[in-house]
């Protein structure tokens, strides 16, 4: 075996790449594997193709953006060291779909400098990187990299591709999962890939069928949920008075609740039967820490205006049908 224990193709925009690439991580960590992150562009796999009649709307804009997203990887390679492409890719793709404001992102916004430079920053890299987004002098040795990757597997596959031992070790496309094991179950299913990758007879293990969504909740935070049409009419209370309140009050629905057993009660009331699975604060990191207890006291406030918001359970169903009284 070479210094490297796996090479990982990937693509930064690509959903499924990105999945399988936090599941290799979590091996990695347990393994103590070297990953070796390298380029393959969906834009240049696809660059024969009408994109019109073969792909939905919006699909070239965004391969190109993931293109651009390559050279900048490619530059922050070259000048900072191997692992600097792996840590820009974990910025920039965490950003991509596990971020707040994913869904809102567009093609042109993630192959914009805007976009960039703040990521590079969070991966440890300078924002001068960036300036690579137009530079095509990349391109061949992205290209080049993807085509490595495709004379392993054949050409009729996208991303990810993996490389198990290289050189001489196995390589396929995928594998494609639909969420992330837990640590147990990552390194589980990683010796079941990886055996039947050993077996140099194997070419294919696919099913269309997948499994049913799940929610992934916070089950260890504890607060008090209020609906933003109370918090107004708190408001309103307040300054609706001849004498104007003065100091710091608390204003919240009452009751408490856990993430986990309020996304169960909108299910519920909601008529949606998707599985919902309970999660410790350390299975969703987030920038800013959460409280463990964030229940709030509304008496002193309750005593001065004669206002209180009923419990969170009574407000949820008025809530949810759209605020009709």
């Amino acid at each position: 075996m070479t210094d490297t224990d796996i090479r990982f193709y990937f693509d930064p925009v690509c959903p499924f790449a990105w999945m399988t690439s936090k599941w290799v991580r979590m091996v990695a960590a347990q393994r103590d594997y070297a990953v070796d992150w390298r380029f393959i562009s969906l834009r240049m796999i696809n660059s024969g193709i009408d994109y019109d009649s073969h792909f939905p709307a919006g699909y070239e804009e965004g391969h190109t953006s993931g293109l651009r997203l390559l050279r900048v990887a490619a530059r922050a390679r070259a000048e900072h060291g191997r692992t600097a492409a792996g840590s820009f890719y974990e910025a920039v793709s965490s950003e991509i779909f596990d971020s707040p404001g994913a869904a809102g992102l567009t093609p042109a916004t993630r192959g914009s400098r805007a976009f960039v430079e703040p990521l590079l920053a969070r991966a440890g890299l300078p924002a001068g990187l960036a300036g690579a987004l137009d530079d095509t002098r990349w391109d061949d040795e992205i290209r080049a990299e993807g085509d490595e990757a495709l004379s392993l597997t054949g050409r009729d596959v996208g991303t990810p591709i993996i490389h198990f031992s290289p050189p001489a070790g196995a390589a396929f496309f995928g594998p494609v999962i639909s969420r992330l094991p837990s640590p147990e179950d990552a390194v589980r299913l990683w010796d079941y890939v990886t055996g039947l990758a050993s077996f140099a007879g194997f070419a294919e293990l696919k099913r269309s069928l997948r499994e049913r969504p799940q929610l992934r909740i916070v089950n260890d935070q504890v607060g008090a949920p209020t609906w933003a049409r109370d918090v107004a009419a708190a408001t309103l209370a307040a300054v609706d008075r001849s004498a104007p309140l003065e100091g710091l009050y608390h204003v919240a629905a009452g009751g408490e609740t856990t993430w986990f057993e309020f996304a169960q009660r909108i299910l519920t009331l909601s008529g949606i039967t998707i599985p919902v699975v309970p999660i410790p604060t350390s299975g969703y990191p987030t920038p800013a820490a959460r409280p463990a207890y964030s229940v709030l006291d509304s008496g002193r406030f309750e005593q001065a205006t004669g206002f209180r918001i009923g419990p969170w359970e009574d407000r949820l169903p008025q809530c949810l049908a759209g605020g009709r009284d």
